[in-house]
């Protein structure tokens, strides 16, 4: 049975930091991503990694987060700095079986989703 079970969200002023983690269990992925999606908007990926380390970030958040995976874990790490109010969004866990080296962050290569942890990010 897959399960992945993120941690690590939580209420913080902009400037602060926060590190998400997904606990993934039952196969072992090839390519596993963060995506959130903010109220009335669209999921958008964030950052993706596939196990040989080849990793894309959304425009967004380049220099700020930084996606890392522990492949004899199964864990998938998310630390975020510099978080700004447009950040606040509910961050979710997606992994697949598929290998894929590019476009890691289209939501259509996964078919694994976590239930989501909650970032909110005041000014």
């Amino acid at each position: 049975q897959v399960q992945l079970v993120e941690s690590g969200g939580g209420s913080v002023q902009s400037g602060g930091s926060l590190r998400l983690s997904c606990a993934a269990s039952g196969y072992t992925f090839n390519i596993m991503g963060w995506f959130r999606q903010a109220p009335g908007k669209e999921r958008e990926g964030v950052a993706a990694i596939n196990r040989y380390g080849t990793s894309n970030y959304a425009d967004s958040v380049k220099g700020r987060f930084t996606i890392s995976q522990d492949n004899a874990k199964n864990t998938l790490s998310l630390q975020m700095n510099d978080l700004k109010p447009e950040d606040t969004a509910m961050y979710y866990c997606a992994a697949d079986r598929a290998m894929w080296w590019t476009l890691l962050l289209d939501p259509s290569r996964y078919n694994n989703w976590g239930q989501g942890t909650q970032v909110t990010v005041s000014s």
